[in-house]
């Protein structure tokens, strides 16, 4: 395949992940946005040029995951490699909580299918080899598709049982050349591996994110993690990540703080990692404390909040005099972002 252009341009959102009990499955996408250019060079030198987060601490040369997942996008759709420039403008804190490493994926992968000259036809290609490098969808789908998310992985050989009896006979359901699964009344086979749903937020809901100056890799969040939850935190949150949806959408005629509040908690994840951030732990359970619905930004250490309407003046006053006033903690209000990656040719 040839390229379409030798110039492109994209911009990703940040990612809350898990808004409370969806670990590893939801995720929201906020306008804070990264914006990335990228120019073909005639020879196989790579040139990196960083803007804000990062700029002092993240690779130039094709160790940054940006290039790394621009040159697998290339391969997958048959671009041959060559040399870029990369100019970036970061916005979206790293290492905080916000989906700074799926960003840099989904961009990358993105500035492929936009060198190809692929439109918004791409989108479930980006969605799905980005979920892939990242190794879990929950902020990867929010960044491409917008909105609220939820994802799972599909493994059609473990879920579809197999009937091994003379007397009972079962259709077919996966097919044993390519593992995708056929469906009762369905149009077409449904494949394995990652996918996801969008789900309405409503106009009037509000997040905020609180951001510390220290940082916490996902990684070492992630070891904190027990292998083995009581089976009453399970149902917790089966009960709460359920209410979700309704919760963000905000259109049931409810109180939709009280909702939110609710479908929030977790039992999951968030105290076995609090050891890890305990100002963000303390944070957390202060906002909650005081009525509003909040959580640890996907392993942290941002802590989000969500609320039905502008609270701002009234959160600054609450927060300001310990939290915010010392400078070791900023305040951002991002809109929802409903649009997700955005990419395009430049300069034609």
């Amino acid at each position: 395949m040839k390229f379409a252009t030798d110039a492109v341009k994209v911009t990703v959102p940040a990612t809350s992940a898990n808004l409370g009990p969806g670990f590893d499955a939801v995720g929201l996408a906020l306008d804070v946005r990264d914006e990335l250019h990228f120019e073909l060079l005639p020879s196989s030198d790579v040139e990196i040029e960083i803007h804000g987060e990062g700029e002092t601490t993240l690779p130039r040369d094709d160790r940054h995951l940006v290039i790394r997942s621009l040159r697998r996008a290339m391969e997958e759709i048959g671009l041959p490699q060559t040399g870029v420039r990369l100019t970036a403008i970061n916005r979206i804190p790293q290492e905080r909580g916000m989906g700074s490493s799926a960003e840099a994926i989904v961009a990358g992968v993105s500035a492929a299918a936009a060198f190809a000259g692929l439109g918004d036809e791409a989108r479930d290609f980006i969605f799905d080899l980005a979920a892939h490098i990242e190794g879990h969808p929950d902020n990867v789908a929010p960044a491409v598709y917008g909105g609220m998310t939820v994802s799972w992985d599909f493994e059609p050989s473990r879920e579809v049982p197999v009937i091994d009896s003379p007397v009972l006979k079962a259709r077919t359901v996966v097919s044993p050349t390519d593992g995708t699964a056929s469906f009762p009344g369905s149009a077409e086979p449904f494949k394995g591996g990652y996918h996801t749903v969008n789900y309405r937020v409503g106009e009037r809901i509000n997040a905020w994110v609180f951001v510390p100056d220290f940082k916490l890799s996902t990684e070492e969040a992630r070891h904190a993690l027990p292998t083995d939850v009581p089976r009453t935190d399970a149902v917790f949150n089966v009960s709460r990540v359920a209410l979700l949806p309704a919760a963000m959408a905000a259109d049931h005629g409810r109180d939709v703080n009280a909702m939110l509040f609710s479908a929030t908690a977790d039992t999951l994840h968030q105290r076995y990692r609090s050891s890890l951030m305990p100002q963000s732990w303390e944070l957390m359970t202060f906002l909650r404390a005081n009525g509003y619905a909040s959580t640890i930004s996907g392993a942290g250490p941002c802590v989000l909040v969500l609320h039905d309407g502008d609270d701002s003046a009234a959160l600054r006053d609450l927060l300001d005099s310990r939290w915010l006033a010392g400078g070791h903690w900023r305040m951002l209000h991002p809109a929802i972002d409903r649009s997700g990656v955005l990419y395009e040719a430049e300069g034609c």
